[in-house]
């Protein structure tokens, strides 16, 4: 999978084999909203997110019906912090699922503002 090119993007997308990001133009550069993206199956999961000065949020999280149950979200939301962690950001959970995750896995907690 290749990663697009996005101003808006946590600068790790751009070369993180796996992990694919679409954009969206609309707003200011910093606070453009994007999608992290997993495909499985022809199927795609993702994580909505947008980049502000403090922190990126990452807004919501959605898997295709066929795909529930197996982890891929996890998967999605796990390889989004580590690419959060290595652009030296922070992190605020915009949704249930990555405010479940963060509970569940203490080791991101320096991530959260």
């Amino acid at each position: 999978m290749r990663a697009a090119r996005c101003a808006s993007a946590p600068r790790a997308v751009k070369s993180t084999p796996g992990i694919d990001e679409e954009c969206n133009d609309r707003g200011a550069r910093q606070q453009s909203p994007g999608a992290l993206r997993a495909r499985r199956q022809g199927d795609i999961a993702f994580a909505n997110y947008r980049v502000t000065p403090q922190a990126v949020v990452i807004t919501h999280t959605e898997t295709p019906r066929a795909l529930r149950g197996r982890g891929i979200a996890s998967e999605l939301i796990k390889g989004s912090l580590d690419l959060i962690r290595a652009d030296e950001r922070k992190v605020i959970a915009g949704c249930g699922f990555v405010a479940d995750y963060l509970y569940k896995h203490p080791e991101y907690a320096d991530l959260m503002t």
